[in-house]
């Protein structure tokens, strides 16, 4: 559940996420590779085969876009998430029926 803080900020499971905040083009390249696969999977390496880096990753689950899907026992250092419904919100897409509220 949402609660309002102070500044315009409002939490969301324990992340703060400002209504305003738009991805980098980074963090919307690791995004968008997400509405091409099943479920909002999002992939570890780009494109090119290059990792995405922790960083992006771990901005986009603090500000409620992706969230981590299973932990990786044979490679526990990988962030394997998918998409939330901010997330697709954010990237302009339709929010799948299963991630949709009511």
């Amino acid at each position: 559940m949402a609660g309002k803080e102070e500044g315009g900020k409002s939490s969301v499971a324990g992340k703060v996420t400002e209504a305003s905040h738009r991805p980098s083009e980074v963090q919307r390249k690791y995004l968008a590779r997400g509405l091409d696969h099943a479920g909002g999977k999002l992939p570890l390496f780009d494109g090119d085969g290059q990792a995405f880096a922790a960083k992006t990753i771990r901005a986009c689950i603090t500000h409620g876009w992706a969230e981590p899907w299973f932990a990786n026992p044979t490679k526990p250092d990988w962030l394997v998430c998918k998409l939330t419904a901010a997330g697709y919100t954010v990237l302009g897409a339709d929010v799948p029926s299963h991630l949709a509220d009511g």
